[in-house]
């Protein structure tokens, strides 16, 4: 068997020659997630402040309030049938609950944020559509200015989307996409070190902008993740001893390949991606927080449901991002993946040892699934649900301060035991 020295130089070379080839990605859409806003100084963007359907299955129209003219750009997408419309950022002011029931053409709608700049609506159709029409009306007597959108049914033998896939205009990503990947020999990605030593983690809270993640009681989980990242990462920097990056630390969706790539670009020695699970009322109650890491089959059916809803989340945005092309052998990338996925779950096994001192866990704290956002091959990585937004002990929890200090304080002290051991590892092999 090579040496992991040797792993690393042949993965380093393979890495390279991939970066080499003809890149796919500038013909694919790059779209961002959004989820509905949290509270920002909006002063100067439009603000939206009513939506509504008319219609029926042949023709539905779709119309939205705003106080001043918007530019606007409508596309249909197929598989499944929708259509999206992007406009410059909005703030969304519509009532409670609006979009999550439809009328004619339309099942449901959604909306908010992609990019900064940029807000987005996606209707889901319950069949092939033709926008028949699209305009703005100007403010006028008394009225504000409207988006129109006019909507008809067609055949679906007729249906062509907007655009060619090829001629789709790319949305700038949240997130860079990062230089291409290598190895040098000398250096020690494993670690995880900048040049100032100190190691690079990376904190993910879920979802954002247009994705709300699971709701319950006027709480998204979207908001909640945000508030306990954002709280980890104080308490690890206080410590002097990392650099904390985070994914999003706004409203902002970020797509589930561009999370990944963040902690590979910095070589980050830990990823830890922050949820909050909820579970159908038909599918009984669960509470307590569990920790997952990467594998190729779930660990039981709770773990494979999870992971995939979780994987869905750039459609939300309204672009179904496929998987991103393996630009490795897959037997190359699994000589680092192995010894990463060790890693992650060593890691996770210190985690469920902190946690379960200060916070409650789930009966089985310890799963595996195959999520997207722990798929770097070199950076150790867990997605941890911190609670379920559908049990009202959790909720509880989750909305609590002193809860989520005590959460975030075990969770810093497992990040610190496992760092300090992989750092000093990685120092006495130089």
């Amino acid at each position: 068997m090579a040496s992991r020295a040797n792993q690393r130089i042949l993965l380093g070379c393979v890495l390279l020659c991939a970066a080499a080839l003809p890149c796919a990605d500038s013909s694919r859409l790059k779209a961002a997630e959004s989820q509905p806003q949290l509270p920002v100084a909006s002063a100067n963007f439009p603000t939206a402040s009513a939506a509504r359907l008319a219609g029926d299955g042949r023709q539905t129209r779709f119309v939205l309030d705003i106080d001043q003219t918007v530019s606007f750009r409508a596309v249909t997408l197929a598989d499944p049938y929708r259509v999206v419309v992007d406009v410059p950022q909005v703030n969304f002011q519509l009532p409670a609950g609006t979009g999550s029931g439809g009328r004619g053409l339309v099942k449901a709608f959604r909306y908010g944020l992609v990019m900064p700049g940029g807000s987005r609506i996606v209707f889901d159709l319950t069949g092939p559509a033709k926008i028949a029409n699209s305009y703005v009306v100007e403010a006028a007597n008394g009225q504000p200015a409207r988006l129109v959108l006019e909507m008809e049914e067609v055949e679906r033998t007729a249906f062509v989307p907007s655009l060619a896939p090829e001629n789709r205009p790319e949305l700038r990503p949240a997130i860079a996409d990062p230089p291409p990947a290598t190895v040098p020999a000398s250096a020690h990605p494993e670690a995880g070190q900048k040049a100032d030593g100190r190691a690079v983690v990376v904190i993910d809270p879920g979802h954002g902008g247009i994705d709300n993640g699971t709701q319950s009681s006027g709480e998204s989980e979207k908001n909640l993740v945000l508030a306990f990242g954002l709280a980890l990462r104080e308490r690890l920097e206080k410590t002097g001893k990392y650099r904390v990056v985070m994914t999003r630390d706004d409203d902002t969706f970020i797509p589930l390949n561009d999370r990944v790539k963040v902690a590979r670009r910095l070589k980050a020695a830990l990823f830890v991606s922050i949820h909050a699970d909820a579970l159908p009322r038909a599918e009984g109650d669960a509470q307590g927080a569990t920790i997952y890491t990467l594998s190729d089959k779930a660990s039981d059916a709770e773990a494979q449901r999870l992971a995939d809803a979780e994987n869905r989340a750039d459609a939300i945005a309204g672009f179904n991002l496929a998987e991103e092309p393996t630009d490795v052998a897959d037997i190359l990338i699994d000589l680092t993946q192995r010894e990463t996925r060790t890693f992650s779950s060593r890691f996770a096994r210190l985690l469920m040892g902190e946690m379960k001192s200060t916070v409650r866990m789930h009966k089985h704290p310890l799963k595996s699934a195959g999520f997207r956002v722990l798929k770097a091959p070199d950076v150790p990585s867990v997605l941890v649900e911190i609670g379920y937004v559908s049990n009202k002990g959790d909720l509880e929890h989750l909305v609590s301060e002193g809860w989520r200090s005590r959460a975030v304080g075990s969770m810093a002290q497992a990040i610190d035991g496992f760092l300090a051991k992989r750092m000093a590892t990685a120092g006495s092999s130089n």
